[in-house]
């Protein structure tokens, strides 16, 4: 019993670790503070300005800059992924463009290394409430 017994266990699990969800399934940043007016204008705006952030789904600073926008805002911003094995990664782009960390803002072609408070990112852009 017991040989027949443990073929079948490593059977029943083996499939599953081969298949792991975390072995293939791409990953990204997930906000969960949730946006105000202001941070989804300034979004929109930033994004019509052609602002770019790149960043990085591992990134710790990047899910803070995130969270400031709000997870409706986050939506409308340009966020380029850099992670080889994050969604809809672009990390030739990020070479290209010899981002060093993140995240990083590109506003006006200006790199910009470090996380930007909202009221700072207006400043910068010419946002107007």
């Amino acid at each position: 019993m017991k040989r027949l017994l443990i073929p079948l266990l490593a059977f029943l699990t083996l499939p599953n670790a081969v298949h792991s969800s975390h072995l293939y399934n791409q990953r990204e940043i997930i906000v969960t503070s949730e946006s105000n007016k202001e941070s989804i204008e300034l979004a929109k705006f930033l994004n019509d300005k052609g602002v770019v952030k790149y960043s990085s789904y591992w990134c710790p600073n990047c899910l803070y800059q995130s969270e400031l926008f709000g997870k409706q805002a986050y939506k409308e911003l340009n966020v380029v992924e850099c992670a080889r094995d994050g969604i809809n990664s672009q990390t030739q782009l990020c070479i290209d463009k010899k981002i060093k960390g993140f995240p990083t803002w590109e506003i006006n072609g200006k790199l910009i290394l470090g996380v930007i408070s909202l009221k700072e990112l207006s400043k910068l852009t010419g946002f107007k409430n």
